[in-house]
């Protein structure tokens, strides 16, 4: 087993294919796949199942790319280390948020500190955000809630309430607020499972031995937000991620406090990492003003 053969491999399988994978390491492709064939050929295993469009990691592949992420990572640490003095000159930042409305704050300064980083923003519910970064597809993950898994390294932004919203002109924009009983017997709009505000709304429906079931499921906060614009139900989000649209009003959610800690997180196995130490230090130090900022903007 050679080097260049672990980092051909691990080159296609993040990429998705050999020529992305030869594009990205400036090889020929056929040079490439040789060095996967000799790979899977010095151990008589296949790692890759080759359909006529893409490659598939098989399960040993799968097995094999959990320990080339690790491989790589310990190299750009090494890589980090020599060049400690130096600020990043280049590379790419993998960042998914359950909502990039709460990252904005540390984006623009990140993009003017290192503006020859490339930086990638995915959407994902909160549990799709753990999946990538323990796949490593992500660097920097932006969550609902604060994980208590010592694995992380965390930054929280704000805590805000959960409140309910309903297009502009809905009966129930009129009232003072409804109880998680009056908000169950709506037609609720809910983002898929998985969402961290919807396990929050269904837990605390659950100590007061109430059933929410939505009427409507959509996948992404947006299109929640369209559908209820649209006057499909009513929806539910937090406060700091409603946001200004003259189509929706809000609805406080009355009788029992219901909250969203919004926080920056990475692997703590990950934090050495040049690009994600830089974007982490940033976070700590921009989220203090932004916390201050939101709290009085909700409270106005």
């Amino acid at each position: 087993m050679r080097y260049v053969q672990l980092r051909a491999f691990h080159h296609v399988a993040v990429h998705g294919g050999f020529s992305r994978a030869a594009a990205a390491l400036g090889l020929t492709q056929p040079a490439l796949s040789d060095q996967v064939r000799k790979l899977e050929a010095e151990y008589e295993l296949r790692l890759f199942d080759r359909g006529q469009k893409q490659v598939r990691l098989t399960p040993a592949g799968e097995q094999l790319l959990e320990i080339t992420h690790r491989l790589f990572e310990t190299e750009q640490l090494a890589l980090d280390l020599l060049s400690e003095a130096q600020a990043p000159r280049s590379g790419r930042l993998n960042i998914i948020a359950d909502s990039a409305h709460h990252m904005l704050h540390v984006l623009g300064p990140f993009r003017a500190a290192y503006p020859a980083i490339f930086v990638s923003v995915t959407a994902g519910n909160s549990q799709q955000v753990i999946e990538a970064l323990y796949r490593y597809d992500a660097d920097i993950g932006v969550v609902g809630q604060i994980p208590e898994r010592s694995d992380y390294q965390v930054v929280k932004l704000s805590s805000t309430p959960i409140i309910a919203f309903a297009a502009e002109g809905h009966p129930a924009v009129t009232c003072q607020g409804l109880t998680l009983a009056e908000l169950a017997d709506q037609p609720l709009v809910l983002r898929e499972s998985g969402s961290k505000t919807r396990a929050k709304i269904e837990e605390a429906a659950r100590r007061q031995a109430i059933d929410i079931e939505p009427a409507i499921e959509a996948e992404g906060r947006e299109a929640v937000r369209e559908i209820v614009a649209a006057g499909g139900g009513i929806g539910v989000v937090s406060e700091a991620e409603f946001g200004a649209d003259k189509r929706l009003r809000k609805i406080p959610i009355i009788g029992c406090e219901i909250t969203m800690d919004e926080a920056i997180i990475c692997l703590r196995e990950r934090r050495d990492s040049k690009l994600i130490r830089a974007f982490m230090t940033m976070a700590a130090g921009a989220s203090e003003g932004f916390a201050e900022g939101l709290a009085e903007e909700v409270a106005s």
